[in-house]
């Protein structure tokens, strides 16, 4: 009888060892199945990531965008591609990407916030580059700074005013803010206020301006805007009757490179002009003082007068 029960139970042990091995068998099969799927859709998927990687550097490079924003540009898309395939295949093994894309997403999330204020001016960095509103070089006015451009960062805007000083000025607030750009068209005007006496002939002291104006070499006699049109080279116009002086607009065109030279040079010319005038004088304010009583005016550590 323990003979049978002994025999029974080898039987027993045998069948769920078949069972086991079968199962392990098929199992086997399936992992088998799915590193093959997995192994084509990586091999797959890195030409894929190649080719999109050729696409989006081709891209850049017709965009003419700075060289250093190219390579990181490149390298973030590399990444974000790569990342996605590793996803891709994990769940073609069967693994559970659910969780994975969840954990993803409150990371995304919490280095988002975190880094919100740097991920805007990355985003605005692209945005000037991308669309250039201004270059290296270009002479700009933000935040009420004015200055030449000397570098545009992933993050900030270099800017070196005249007087050497150097205004790191983040990019989020670059792209949103009123930017004055003073290179990007042909040409400048330049604008200065000269003031000449009550009783003055404003005609001859237009003619004294003007004369100082063709001198200047740098001050274009024949402008043209940017659709070819001829413009007035010279204006010179009464526009303020102040308390002490006859106030003339005058304008001029320019190169923006010689902006500022000239701006400050013919300051001093026209000063020489008139100063060296006969017929025309320098306006000081005045003041007139009336004294209604003289002779309840008293005198102190001198005499009256």
């Amino acid at each position: 009888m323990f003979s049978i029960l002994s025999i029974a139970s080898s039987e027993i042990n045998i069948s769920q060892f078949d069972h086991f091995l079968q199962r392990l068998i098929e199992m086997g099969i399936g992992v088998g199945k799915n590193i093959l799927a997995a192994i084509v859709v990586y091999i797959v998927g890195r030409w894929i990531v190649k080719l999109l990687n050729k696409v989006v550097a081709s891209f850049l490079l017709r965009s003419k965008v700075e060289p250093t924003v190219q390579t990181f540009l490149k390298s973030l898309t590399n990444i974000l591609l790569t990342i996605l395939l590793l996803i891709t295949v994990a769940s073609t093994l069967g693994v559970n990407t659910t969780s994975f894309a969840a954990l993803l997403a409150s990371a995304g999330v919490a280095i988002g916030m975190a880094l919100s204020g740097n991920l805007q001016n990355f985003a605005g960095g692209l945005v000037i580059l991308l669309f250039k509103p201004y270059k290296v070089g270009d002479t700009i006015e933000a935040q009420s700074n004015i200055g030449v451009v000397r570098a545009i960062q992933i993050f900030h805007t270099i800017i070196e005013t005249a007087d050497g000083r150097r205004v790191y000025i983040p990019n989020g607030t670059m792209s949103t803010t009123l930017v004055i750009n003073s290179d990007q068209t042909a040409l400048r005007r330049e604008i200065w206020t000269v003031g000449i006496e009550y009783g003055n002939d404003v005609e001859h002291a237009r003619e004294v301006i003007i004369n100082c104006l063709k001198q200047d070499p740098a001050i274009l006699t024949e402008p043209k805007d940017m659709q070819g049109n001829a413009l007035d080279p010279y204006f010179v116009q009464v526009a303020n009757l102040s308390a002490s002086s006859v106030e003339l607009t005058v304008r001029a065109y320019v190169l923006p490179r010689d902006y500022w030279a000239v701006r400050f040079r013919m300051q001093e010319t026209f000063y020489k002009a008139i100063n060296e005038d006969p017929k025309l004088n320098i306006p000081f304010n005045t003041q007139t003082l009336y004294v209604v009583n003289d002779d309840k005016v008293t005198t102190k550590g001198g005499d009256k007068t």
